[in-house]
């Protein structure tokens, strides 16, 4: 035996209503820090409108310019042990060029050359991370907009997770 489909009818109202639901969450796009941090300024009210660029909060970047600072550090230090292993190495190939050392001892300073040169290039991309980290903690407009909707207040403590929560909602303006 086989059952028909069955067709179903949806009143107008209802079709109406996906269709103004679809187009409110097409009209309005929520926002969030990609960093965790407790949010120092909230620069807006609910109905301003923003031009794209304009600052909508900012999170306490203490611990972020400390990171950037520390990172810094590391570039630094990974840059002078680099230099190092440089003169070391060259030192050790004209020695080896002069037959006074072994392949072991060149074999050796071409190794340490290596781990430094891989050193100073994660200090490099720590250093990229912890710069990008520090813009992040300022959220920005992405397109001129009007404010729809603030959650943020100073003082709260925002996770940076897979589902961060809405601090921000703005519509596009039409």
């Amino acid at each position: 035996m086989i059952e028909s489909e069955k067709m179903i009818r949806i009143p107008a109202f209802c079709a109406a209503m996906a269709l103004a639901a679809v187009s409110w969450a097409a009209d309005r796009v929520p926002l969030t820090t990609p960093v965790s941090g407790v949010v120092k300024e909230v620069y807006v009210q609910v109905g301003q409108r923003v031009k794209k660029g304009d600052r909508l909060l900012a999170l306490d970047d203490t611990r972020l310019k400390a990171r950037v600072m520390e990172a810094e550090a590391g570039v630094m230090r990974a840059g002078q042990e680099a230099e190092e292993a440089e003169r070391e190495l060259k030192r050790a190939e004209d020695l080896y060029a002069r037959g006074v050392s072994s392949t072991t001892e060149l074999d050796a300073a071409k190794l340490k050359h290596a781990r430094v040169t891989a050193g100073a290039r994660e200090a490099e991309a720590r250093l990229i991370i912890a710069r990008k980290d520090l813009e992040d903690s300022v959220l920005k407009a992405p397109f001129d907009g009007v404010i729809r909707g603030r959650e943020a207040e100073p003082g709260m403590y925002v996770p940076a997770q897979l589902d961060p929560p809405t601090l921000i909602l703005l519509g596009k303006i039409r």
